[in-house]
Formats: structure tokens, C-alpha cells, sequence
């Protein structure tokens, strides 16, 4: 089981090279699930809304108004297009999103990665995961394509009419821990992580996960919640996770083979 967060310049592929890559990794047996992000058209949105984006600790503010724009964007306008794009291709995905069948629970964020208290609005920490639509959809020969908006709730109850925005990459890693994937593969647009950003030669080759944890705090902006998945998406279940350029046509179809980017192991 491969999940790969799919986002970033990699979204942009006019070619098909990220379909064919996925066909290639279905047609040697593995079974996928492609979790979306959707930043770019997200801030897109919101400009013509006349809304200012605001992100605190690489986090996304969501006001209510803000979260009716990203949920429009994610499952509307995004998940159709990825959805089409891999159809095109011959592959026989079907989109969803993280508050169908109660795939998603979370409850509302108040911290930053660095433990910091913040108020983020309607954005969701998943603490639950019901995977029997994921598995349902994957016997049937389907390849679910996952918008990240969660129903707000806790480990027992949840609140249908309540969502929440979830960043994509915690969404990736609370489905690879669920579904215990063999691998996670982000599709960034950076090579991998980098202990030193900007310093290009700090790019972290492969990494166990108790070392990355002993560094995350010095991790900014967006790599921040980043790192802080790859970590979830080991400590709950995930054999491991790769963090790739994906603005490189070829690295993601390397990533398949084990090979390129970071590699985060237990």
C-alpha cells in the first residue's frame, strides 16, 4: 500500500507523467490512495474573494468564511480535476472527501507544531480514521483520490455538520498510519528536507524517525507541518516516508522504486 500526497508544482503536470508513474505502480500490484492539496488555487480563490490568506506556524487561518472557499476549492474544483486527469489515463479513480462515510474525525487545532497556542479557526486535528470506504472502494478495483476536509468530532462522537480544513500533508499521514502503508510519498517542491534551509547542501538523505523528532522544532513555515506528518504518519502505523521534489517529472516515479528524496524510517 502506497499513499502519496499528491500538491505542489506537481499538480501542474500537463504531460501525465505523475498518471503514468501511478499506472506503473498498479500495474506491478501495489494498491494506492492519493491524498490532495490544493494551496495555489486555494490563495487563488481567495483573491478573487477579496480575502487576505493568513497562515501562522505554516498553517493555514481558517475563518468560516475562509473554510466555505477552501471546502468550494478542495472537493469542488480540485479533487474533479485530479479525479479526471488519472480517469484520462485509464486509471479507475473515484474522489471523496475526508467527511464521507466519517473517513476524517478531527477536532479543532490550537497548537503549532512548536507548541505554541493558536487560534487557526475552523482547522482540524484528525484524531480518528475509519478506513472501511478506503478498503471497500480499493477491492473493488477503484482508486480513491481523497479531498482533506475533515467532520469535526472526537474518538467517539462526531458532528456531521461540522467541517474542519485539514492540512493535506497530516491528512496523508493519518490515512498511511490507518491503512499501516509501506511507504508515504510527499510530493513537495523542494528535494526533500533540509536540516538548514536555505543551505542546499543540508538535504537530509535518510533519517530515523526518533532523530526527526529531536529536531523538529527547528523546522519554519511550511516544512514545519511537514516534518510534523511524516512523524504521525510513522508513530501510527507507517512503515515509512518519502519526501520528494515534485517538480522533477522523473523523482516521482524514482520514489516508487525506493529511491531520491528524504527517506524517514521507524
Amino acid at each position: 500500500m502506497i499513499v502519496i500526497k499528491f500538491g505542489g508544482h506537481a499538480m501542474t503536470d500537463t504531460e501525465g507523467l505523475f498518471a503514468k508513474a501511478v499506472q506503473g505502480a498498479l500495474d506491478l500490484g501495489e494498491e494506492c490512495i492519493i491524498v490532495h492539496g490544493g494551496g495555489p488555487q486555494i490563495d487563488a480563490a481567495l483573491k478573487l474573494a477579496k480575502i487576505e490568506p493568513e497562515f501562522k506556524g505554516g498553517f493555514r487561518v481558517t475563518t468560516r468564511e475562509v473554510y466555505e472557499v477552501v471546502q468550494s476549492v478542495l472537493s469542488g474544483q480540485v479533487l474533479r480535476e485530479v479525479v479526471a486527469h488519472l480517469r484520462h489515463a485509464g486509471i479507475n479513480a473515484v474522489g471523496l472527501t475526508g467527511r464521507d462515510g466519517g473517513m476524517l474525525i478531527a477536532m479543532k487545532q490550537t497548537q503549532l507544531v512548536n507548541g505554541d497556542d493558536a487560534d487557526l479557526g475552523q482547522v482540524g486535528e484528525v484524531v480518528r480514521v475509519d478506513i472501511a470506504v478506503l478498503e471497500s472502494l480499493i477491492d473493488s478495483g477503484f482508486l480513491p483520490v481523497i479531498s482533506p476536509i475533515a467532520t469535526q468530532g472526537d474518538q467517539t462522537h462526531e458532528n456531521s455538520r461540522e467541517g474542519l480544513n485539514v492540512n493535506a500533508d497530516l491528512a496523508a499521514a493519518a490515512i498511511a498510519g490507518a491503512m499501516n502503508a509501506s511507504t508515504l510519498i510527499f510530493m513537495t517542491d523542494v528535494p526533500g528536507i533540509y536540516k538548514n534551509w536555505p543551505d542546499t547542501s543540508s538535504l537530509i538523505s535518510n533519517i530515523h524517525a526518533d532523530e526527526l523528532d529531536s529536531i523538529k522544532h527547528e523546522f519554519t513555515e511550511g516544512m514545519a507541518p511537514k516534518v510534523s506528518a511524516c512523524l504521525k504518519a510513522i508513530n501510527s502505523g507507517a512503515q515509512s516516508v518519502r519526501v520528494i521534489d515534485g517538480t522533477d517529472p522523473e523523482s516521482f516515479a524514482l520514489a516508487l522504486r525506493g529511491i531520491g528524496g528524504t527517506l524517514v524510517l521507524p
